[in-house]
């Protein structure tokens, strides 16, 4: 399992609760915050196309494509993903132009979980998110397999989140059911 975590913030709410999405489970995380990844300049009808995805991109890139299942992590930012996370997806358009990745061959099938995190309402008003990374998954040929959104703002308020904690929980046992 790979874990692609996208908040700004070190033990803030999302990584909390994917930390106990993820607990006694053999996983893989990156937090994008940690590396540098440029946005993405446009080049997909300019003569020249895109450069190959190179530099800690591709390490990314590599390691994700080594994983069936993929758990994005973000915080609720504005109604949609972090900053971190969506540049880091609007640079798989890059990525499918890359023919040495192979990129949407390889990322087709592969199991997706969403972990969202947000404010008091954020089981409402993340839904729209959770529509746009359905979308996401449905262009490239994976599968959605659900979501969880807790409710936090303050670190450690998503701990008190009760119902999304059980949600959680039950998750993990699947989990652990499939990698045992």
């Amino acid at each position: 399992m790979f874990i692609i975590q996208g908040s700004a913030r070190e033990r803030g709410n999302t990584e909390q609760l994917t930390e106990l999405l993820t607990e006694g489970l053999d996983v893989t995380t990156i937090r994008l915050r940690e590396y540098e990844i440029e946005q993405i300049v446009d080049k997909r009808h300019a003569p020249e196309g895109f450069e190959p995805i190179e530099g800690e991109l591709r390490t990314i890139v590599e390691q994700m494509l080594e994983h069936d299942t993929l758990v994005f992590a973000t915080p609720l930012y504005w109604y949609g993903m972090s900053g971190s996370m969506k540049v880091f997806i609007d640079r798989w358009s890059q990525c499918l132009r890359d023919e040495q990745l192979q990129f949407k061959e390889r990322m087709k099938g592969k199991k997706v979980y969403l972990v969202v995190v947000g404010g008091p309402n954020a089981k409402m008003t993340g839904l729209a998110f959770v529509q746009q990374f359905r979308h996401i998954c449905e262009f490239m040929g994976m599968s959605f397999e659900g979501w969880i959104i807790g409710r936090g703002s303050k670190p450690g308020d998503v701990l008190e989140d009760k119902q999304t904690i059980a949600e959680v929980q039950q998750l993990n046992l699947q989990f652990r059911q499939l990698q045992s």
